[in-house]
């Protein structure tokens, strides 16, 4: 699928608690300024009026009639049908709201909602980290090239995507991906989301610094680096500790998926302190019950954001065998590895071009069916 080339337009929404922003999108850009309007998160009909107008006010602006909706909404959700089940932070949505259909009635276009993790993954996917890595395999003369990709997103929550073989794998119940319900490293009693967020951070470094304020994980990070005055040690400590949450529910994911690895949301400003450690624990070992070492992966991870460890990642260790009984030699790459990387389109722009792809193959692929 030639996104650039493809004169479609899909008209999308970023859906938060307070704000609702509408755009559109079209050869893998937007197209028209940010139209943000408040949510009305208090009254169901005036947040479902607040989504008409802004898709119409969209709908007015754009060169040609859209070809489709298409945006992330938060979950419990049935993203196939459309329907929206009780949101925390729009309250107003209690019981099932069937959003999608009533978009479809108004409009007379396909509308397609999703996980904003499983945008996120897809949108990276098709146009991130997945096809750099694959350009720098490609310059390096490697004939290697990867087509899985694991996306997560560190936030107010701890989101997941998986795209396998290019294809988004939303799961038969529309929960793919849902990485935030893995147990918690830390204190298996816990899921993983409550050592991986923003309020996992907060806590982790409130507790052992020995204090009742909660700070930003933006002010915790700014005392780890020594750019502010505070409880340095208790602020690497509690960045350190997410990054074990991270990289064991890494682990645990990537096992099953063995693809690409990208990092988004908020709390990935703070990659520079957590790198390091997610791969150190990723290219670890494990034990069996001898006692024996195992290597935690099957495949060894690289931090492709760092330029020796792109480099390590490109020096593929290319062999080649005799074919037996025959004269004819063959290579093959001898050991099996994963790049790591931040999102290379921004968390905000990667979920909007991921909801852009996925709604474009969508149509397509029901065209082709009803051929």
């Amino acid at each position: 699928m030639n996104i650039s080339d493809d004169d479609r337009i899909v008209m999308t929404l970023d859906a938060g608690g307070t704000n609702f922003v509408f755009s559109a999108i079209q050869h893998k850009r937007q197209i028209i300024g940010d139209i943000i309007l408040p949510s009305g998160a208090h009254d169901l009909n005036t947040c479902l009026n607040t989504i008409l107008e802004g898709f119409e006010a969209v709908k007015a602006q754009i060169p040609m009639a859209p070809s489709a909706i298409s945006f992330a909404f938060p979950g419990p959700a049935d993203y196939r049908t459309g329907i929206i089940g009780d949101l925390a932070n729009l309250p107003a949505f209690r019981g099932g709201v069937a959003l999608g259909p009533m978009l479809e009635d108004h409009f007379q276009i396909p509308v397609f909602i999703g996980n904003d993790g499983d945008l996120f993954a897809y949108g990276e996917a098709m146009m991130g980290l997945l096809p750099e890595v694959n350009k720098r395999l490609e310059k390096a003369g490697i004939d290697k090239r990867y087509n899985n990709l694991l996306g997560i997103t560190l936030g107010t929550g701890f989101g997941g995507g998986i795209v396998i073989n290019n294809q988004l794998c939303e799961g038969d119940n529309a929960a793919g991906g849902e990485i935030w319900a893995m147990r918690n490293f830390m204190d298996t009693r816990l899921t993983a989301e409550e050592g991986v967020s923003i309020r996992a951070v907060q806590r982790s470094y409130s507790q052992k610094a020995g204090i009742e304020k909660l700070l930003t994980p933006k002010d915790i990070y700014d005392i780890a680096i020594g750019k502010v005055a505070g409880n340095r040690d208790a602020a690497l400590y509690a960045y350190d500790e997410m990054a074990l949450g991270i990289a064991e529910s890494l682990a645990n994911a990537a096992t099953l998926l063995d693809g690409v690895i990208v990092i988004g949301g908020g709390i990935a400003g703070a990659y520079s302190l957590i790198a390091s450690k997610i791969i150190e624990h990723l290219n670890g070992t494990i034990e069996n019950f001898e006692g024996e070492k195992l290597p935690r992966l099957a495949s060894k991870v690289y931090n492709i954001d760092d330029e020796k460890d792109m480099q390590n990642f490109l020096n593929h260790d290319i062999k080649e065998v005799a074919v037996p009984f025959s004269d004819r030699k063959v290579s093959y790459i001898a050991d099996k590895r994963l790049p790591m990387g931040l999102s290379r389109l921004g968390t905000s722009q990667a979920i909007a071009l991921g909801a852009y792809a996925i709604a474009l193959s969508k149509i397509d692929y029901d065209e082709k069916v009803l051929k």
